[in-house]
């Protein structure tokens, strides 16, 4: 009986201590640790390559008198309608249709130019409209063969795509069509009696004098 008093004595005091550390006055305990602050973001670093590169802004076509170093066919060898079918024309949309003479030519089949600016749609899908109509116009004119799958070339600084395709005939050198698009313009020239690299050069030299 004794040691069962003694052992429910000594339980009542070992509850009491226990009681005691619990309800401790909580400012005595050491605060919660402040959240780690986050880092600031900064705002993404723009690349050089972010900057626009050449032949992506609105350019125009504008006719001239002498382009790459040809000459505009004049008087009763001036263009006297337009007989490549230059698709749907807006307003604000502007037609350049022209035939150019090489140096010193005074006879035979003139180099046929023919662009739009201000495109709204696609400017490759108006190049290739401008394609179909000059391949159309060069077998009418002179022209023979089936037409060769178009090469890219060079476009020169104004960027965009250039591009030509030959109509073969039994000797060389051949029929040439080329056609250049950009963000705004479409344009196709039709080079007689060449190659598809020197039509390239020259239709480049070509577009440095007709589109701003």
């Amino acid at each position: 009986m004794r040691s069962l008093v003694r052992r429910t004595h000594l339980a009542t005091i070992v509850l009491a201590t226990t009681l005691t550390l619990t309800a401790c006055d909580p400012a005595d305990e050491a605060p919660p640790a402040a959240p780690a602050a986050s880092a600031p973001v900064s705002e993404p670093t723009k690349s050089a390559s972010s900057t626009s590169p050449a032949g992506t802004g609105k350019h125009t076509l504008a006719e001239a008198a002498t382009v790459g170093g040809l000459t505009k066919a004049t008087g009763a060898d001036a263009v006297s309608d337009v007989p490549v079918d230059p698709g749907e024309m807006r307003d604000g949309m502007h037609l350049v249709v022209a035939d150019y003479n090489r140096a010193g030519q005074t006879s035979g089949r003139h180099i046929h130019f023919v662009g739009v600016d201000g495109v709204p749609e696609d400017p490759n899908k108006r190049r290739e409209h401008l394609w179909r109509g000059l391949i159309d116009y060069a077998l009418q004119n002179g022209s023979t063969g089936t037409p060769t799958t178009a090469k890219p070339y060079e476009p020169g600084p104004l960027g965009g795509s250039l591009e030509c395709l030959s109509l073969p005939e039994s000797g060389t050198p051949t029929d040439v069509i080329c056609g250049w698009s950009d963000t705004t313009t479409a344009a196709v020239a039709l080079f007689p009696r060449t190659t598809p690299a020197d039509a390239a050069r020259l239709f480049a030299g070509m577009r440095a004098d007709l589109e701003h």
